[in-house]
């Protein structure tokens, strides 16, 4: 009866849409005032944040409750990434999300735990059947944690749209405490075309900033002339805590004409890597803090764009004044502003930038291919925002391809020739990126006949390494002919210095076991109430790949109380 009342529900909710939800359709996940040491569409390595991320007052364990009735559409357990997560579907059409789970309810973790099972992997991905897992709004679905790519405990929760779009959350009525104005870390002015200039300098120039006693900023007087634009380094915090999180929505106007608008409020995934091209890339990687560009360039579809008159660009004629303005908004709609004075100055006296020009260009809208004896070099098209020149050269086994200040939207292909190899020895051969401190980190390489390639987004140098060493295995809790008996979980810690983890597997007497991983800690844990086994003598075997195939084996033979 429960199930066909919900899809009666369900059917009739759909049909209405999403254009109104109530703020009370969803509850708070979780029974404690809600501090968030993340925001939506926070600016994020390659992506803007998707969701709030809830503290869990640094504890894991805490219970996590659906935000409103439901099914369990999916759920996913993976080493990295959301580690444990559930999304539930709703009748009105929308998804909630719950990510970095410590366990799930007792319904759901046997669920997932007999799948688990029966497919000898810690990492699945499952998509129960429409009737089997429904939920009730503030069921308890799972337990807080801190698993997959979580850098401490909290909860990470989305709300996404039926086009599986992330919304804020804020808008559905969750409720966070701030009073706080966002904070402005530095404001930039911008030469847009080849005779712009700001202060007679095409480069990027920071603007001095003064605090009236109104709270609002003016900015130094500059002059300038053609298209410029400008950029601002800011955040927000929150009144319950101290993180530096992202902000709303930024406005900016020309002489009291709106010029600008973007609002964190939706996007799509598709679009969200294009938050390289919102910031000034080049200024994040060598400073590693992130301008907003308040100007649309080409090749820059990102819907957070409300309004583009101009697309932003302010073009600035000779003899003339202008006053520009930014508003910066937090979710609670507090305010810090920005006043531009700006003065139209036509000179020639230009300090121009200097582009470095190499025999290496490459036209965003078409392919580029490059070899150079060993190497082989595919780039598509739309890999890059602009037209680029690119320092490229091969030196023995090592590869220069440009470098880490220009981003890539999509993967290049990278191939080396191995022919001059034996074939024993290809096999512990693998691709790996060399950093600045010259070690190299693995990229995830393709094996095929004489021909070795990865596909990456990231420029750099590349060459190839030996990985000729075992992972490490230490186990934590257990040792040969030991009684743990009063053990709740068997702990073993894995390790591989070079190439990485590839996989492993766990028996108890010849019966596989889950082992959880957590790559963090090199971690992994057997809970002994799967009850694999209940014999007092029990022979535990570890078998660790690495992701050149070099193996290593644990084992040892423990006793238990049945």
């Amino acid at each position: 009866m429960r199930a066909i009342i919900f899809f009666i529900i369900f059917g009739l909710s759909f049909c209405y849409g999403q254009k109104d939800i109530a703020k009370d359709y969803f509850m708070a996940p979780l029974d404690i005032p809600l501090v968030v040491s993340g925001t939506f569409g926070e600016l994020r390595s390659n992506h803007f944040h998707s969701g709030l991320d809830m503290k869990t007052q640094g504890e894991e364990g805490l219970n996590v409750y659906a935000a409103a009735s439901g099914r369990v559409s999916r759920i996913k357990v993976s080493h990295g990434g959301y580690g444990k997560a559930i999304y539930i579907v709703h009748p009105n059409g929308y998804t909630s999300v719950y990510a970095h789970l410590s366990k799930f309810s007792p319904e759901i973790e046997a669920f997932v735990k007999e799948r688990q099972y029966a497919k000898e992997s810690y990492e699945i991905e499952l998509f129960p059947k429409s009737s089997s897992l429904m939920v009730t709004k503030g069921d308890i679905i799972a337990f807080s944690g801190n698993t997959g790519g979580s850098s401490g405990p909290h909860l990470h929760f989305e709300i996404r749209d039926s086009k599986s779009r992330p919304m804020n959350p804020l808008s559905f009525g969750l409720d966070v405490q701030d009073t706080k104005k966002p904070i402005i870390n530095s404001l930039w002015a911008y030469s847009l075309d080849k005779n712009a200039h700001v202060d007679g300098s095409q480069e990027p120039f920071r603007l001095k900033l003064t605090q009236r006693e109104d709270g609002t900023f003016k900015a130094e007087n500059i002059n300038a002339h053609g298209n410029i634009g400008f950029g601002v380094s800011t955040i927000d915090k929150q009144d319950l805590a101290n993180n530096r999180n992202g902000i709303y929505e930024i406005s900016t106007e020309v002489n009291g004409q709106e010029n600008l608008k973007l609002v964190m409020n939706r996007f799509s995934f598709s679009e969200t890597r294009y938050v390289n091209r919102l910031i000034d890339y080049t200024y994040f990687k060598r400073n590693r803090s992130r301008i907003s560009k308040l100007f649309v360039e080409q090749n820059n579809p990102l819907t957070v764009f409300k309004k583009k008159m101009d697309n932003g660009f302010i073009r600035i004629e000779d003899s003339l004044s202008y006053n520009y303005k930014i508003y910066i908004k937090d979710f609670k709609n507090n305010t810090t502003t920005i006043d531009v004075p700006i003065q139209g100055k036509y000179t020639d006296l230009i300090s121009k930038t200097n582009i470095s020009k190499t025999p290496y260009f490459v036209q965003a809208n078409e392919n580029y291919t490059f070899n150079d004896g060993i190497v082989d070099l595919l780039i598509p098209r739309g890999s890059l925002y602009d037209d680029t020149y690119l320092n490229l050269s091969v030196n023995g086994e090592t590869a220069e391809i440009h470098n880490d200040e220009t981003p890539l939207h999509k993967n290049m292909t990278l191939v080396f020739d191995v022919s001059r190899y034996k074939e024993e020895d290809r096999k512990n051969l693998y691709i790996g990126r060399v950093n600045k401190k010259n070690e190299p980190s693995y990229t995830r390489t393709s094996k095929k006949g004489d021909r070795f390639s990865t596909r990456t987004r990231t420029f750099g140098k590349y060459s190839l390494f030996a990985d000729t060493q075992k992972p490490s295995i230490v186990p934590i809790n257990v040792s040969s002919k030991q009684w743990i008996s009063k053990a709740t979980h068997l702990k073993v810690k894995i390790n591989d210095s070079e190439s990485g983890i590839k996989n492993y597997r766990g028996t108890i007497n010849g019966k596989f076991i889950l082992m959880e991983y957590d790559y963090k800690t090199g971690m992994l844990i057997y809970d002994f109430n799967d009850k694999v086994n209940t014999d007092p003598e029990n022979n535990f075997k570890l078998v660790v790949l690495d992701n050149t195939g070099n193996r290593a084996t644990f084992e040892t033979t423990f006793f238990r109380k049945p």
